[in-house]
């Protein structure tokens, strides 16, 4: 990935030159530098993480340390979204491992 050098955004490659997305400024692609760059071409279904509202809990990571208010039961699945600012803590949303009853955790 390139970064713009006036605004700090991320650039986009278009021919033979990078394109800044946010402020249009133009430079000269560089060849050999683009061989350090990671990219998302080869990525596949297996390296993405579900992060909708209705994703499938199931294979999540387990949380053992809190009950289920519908059915009492001491493991959920867990996923976590950054849902304040960034010095905040993460909020863990829950789906219990018995009833299926989802709810979301403050730390």
């Amino acid at each position: 990935m390139q970064f713009c050098d006036d605004c700090g955004s991320m650039m986009k490659a278009d021919g033979d030159r990078m394109v800044c997305t946010s402020c249009g400024a133009e430079t000269e692609r560089d060849r050999e530098q683009e061989d350090a760059f990671v990219t998302t071409e080869s990525q596949t279904d297996d390296d993405v993480i579900e992060s909708s509202e209705d994703a499938n809990f199931e294979g999540k990571p387990k949380a053992t340390d809190v009950v289920c208010d519908e059915c009492g039961t001491q493991e959920a699945w867990y996923t976590l979204k950054q849902t304040a600012s960034a010095d905040e803590p993460p909020t863990r949303f829950f789906k219990c491992t018995e009833c299926g009853h989802r709810w979301r955790g403050y730390n």
